[in-house]
């Protein structure tokens, strides 16, 4: 088991549609949705780069300079990220409030398995792979199994339709 250091943050949504994301450790980011499953940045430490939602609750952040690391959405608005050194916490979302009161009556675990961690690379075959399976757990409206509220809500449904332009508080962790 591994116990990550977790960094909490909140999202606000912007009246041009983008967020604004306010980590607890200073840094912030501006996030602007680009297609179904992804999602551009920039913050105020001179990085940039895009999130992508791949299949089995995976994220790909690729910075601008080209590097790449993974993410795992673990639900409860909880994403741990390489492996395992932090876990974001979405404090605005309902899943994430949820996940600290639960984490807090101890029903919901501080600490990160083996098997959650996210793969510390992909070759590019494995990643259209994972694209597949998101594309079509997409088509056949599966369960992700997660999500925010942590068992019933799939990850894509932080991509809904809903009056906010279909951006939710809890895109890629």
């Amino acid at each position: 088991m591994i116990r990550p250091r977790e960094i909490p943050y909140r999202d606000e949504l912007l009246a041009d549609g983008s967020v604004h994301r306010r980590y607890e450790d200073g840094r912030e980011e501006w996030r602007r949705r680009e297609g179904a499953h992804t999602v551009r940045w920039h913050d105020n430490q001179d990085g940039s780069g895009t999130d992508e939602l791949l299949g089995q609750r995976i994220i790909k952040r690729q910075y601008a300079d080209g590097r790449v690391v993974y993410g795992r959405d673990l639900g409860y608005g909880r994403t741990v990220w390489g492996r395992g050194e932090s876990v974001m916490v979405n404090r605005t979302s309902f899943g994430g409030r949820m996940g600290t009161v639960l984490g807090g009556l101890g029903l919901v675990a501080l600490t990160v398995t083996a098997a959650q961690l996210p793969p510390e690379a992909l070759s590019p075959e494995e990643e259209e792979e994972l694209r597949q399976q998101q594309a079509a757990q997409n088509s056949s409206g599966g369960d992700g199994g997660g999500g925010d509220g942590g068992g019933s809500s799939d990850v894509d449904d932080a991509w809904g339709s809903g009056d906010d332009g279909g951006w939710s508080d809890d895109d890629f962790g």
